[in-house]
């Protein structure tokens, strides 16, 4: 009866965000939020929403955190495109008998600018017209708190808050021309709350787990005279293992191939699906690969991972590789994380 209740729960959630998503927004603000942190995350091709565990559950799914069993922090640096620099931290903890709990904080540089003003556009310095010789740098970070809690031996629920923040001029407010023909004085920045909130379920037959996740919920963005809404993203997986423990397919020791289907659902685009592999050895190595389907450039991704112990820490490193298209080029993440054995 509650594997039934739990499963209801989830397909009605399905259901219910679904059809919110069917009225989509033509543009959002904060693009950097769907730019998600963790290496072995991209490596599967974003196909996260049930594998996500430790400290990387808080930036994908806050209902996973509580799987969770000893300290754990994480670490990613990602070179994303037009020079674009995105860092990101996470720590999370048991907490007694209360659940789970974890923090967060994301930084993103998007490099520097050359200024042009439109106060005067005869102004002539450098190589044209409306340049005025300054340079700015735009930037956006994040800071969060996530809680998470099994509420029976297989089905936890997470909830985080996050406060997001994004500069387009150096945190400075401006003199610019306006949509009503007039010149003001304007913020460049914008902020807000925003709230995740995730499920998590292990259904007891064999390996398979199902999760579902809602990101960034919270209320419109304002710069200047303009507000918009933020990316609010679904996702909702299903996971595995092929081959290991509980495996679908072959029981081993050493040796584990798990996979994941994920729906993506953002409120910008239409529906698109993330699907990942990891092939793992004796808990030590592990190759990765990845596609992402209905993406305008996105397509396949790869990477691997490496776990080592060292003086009662368990040591990861993980790296991932994907291709944005021949004139975006390539985008690597490094993540470096740490267990308390």
């Amino acid at each position: 009866m509650k594997r039934k209740i739990f499963f209801l729960i989830l397909f009605l959630l399905l259901i219910f965000i679904s059809d919110g998503f069917s009225q989509k927004v033509g543009s959002t603000a904060m693009q950097f939020l769907k730019v998600m942190p963790s290496a072995r995350a991209a490596a599967l091709g974003d196909a996260y929403t049930a594998f996500a565990t430790g400290a990387d559950a808080i930036f994908w799914n806050p209902g996973c955190l509580a799987k969770i069993e000893k300290m754990e922090f994480s670490s990613t640096y990602i070179n994303w495109i037009f020079d674009t620099k995105q860092g990101a931290f996470s720590f999370a903890t048991p907490f007694m008998d209360f659940g789970a709990i974890g923090f967060q904080i994301q930084y993103v540089d998007f490099g520097e600018f050359i200024e042009t003003s439109n106060l005067d556009p005869y102004i002539k310095n450098l190589d044209g017209p409306g340049l005025t010789g300054r340079t700015f740098r735009p930037f956006s970070y994040l800071i969060g708190l996530s809680y998470s809690k099994f509420l029976t031996d297989r089905f936890s629920t997470g909830l985080g808050i996050k406060y997001v923040h994004e500069s387009l001029y150096n945190g400075q407010e401006v003199i610019a021309l306006v949509r009503t023909g007039g010149y003001e004085k304007v913020k460049t920045w914008a902020n807000g709350i925003i709230f995740d909130f995730g499920m998590y379920y292990n259904t007891g037959f064999r390996s398979v787990q199902i999760a579902t996740a809602v990101q960034n919920f919270g209320a419109n963005v304002k710069y200047a005279k303009e507000s918009n809404p933020v990316p609010l993203l679904f996702r909702f997986g299903i996971a595995a293992n092929l081959i290991g423990a509980e495996a679908l397919l072959l029981t081993e020791k050493n040796n584990r191939l798990s996979a994941e289907f994920d729906l993506f659902q953002p409120n910008d685009y239409a529906q698109q699906a993330h699907l990942g592999l990891e092939y793992e050895f004796s808990g030590i190595f592990a190759i990765r690969g990845g596609y992402k389907i209905n993406y305008d450039y996105e397509g396949f991704t790869f990477g691997a991972g490496l776990k080592h112990s060292f003086v009662g820490v368990n040591l990861m490193i993980d790296y991932s590789y994907g291709s944005i298209g021949k004139y975006l080029g390539s985008v690597h993440r490094f993540s470096l994380g740490a267990q308390l054995q």
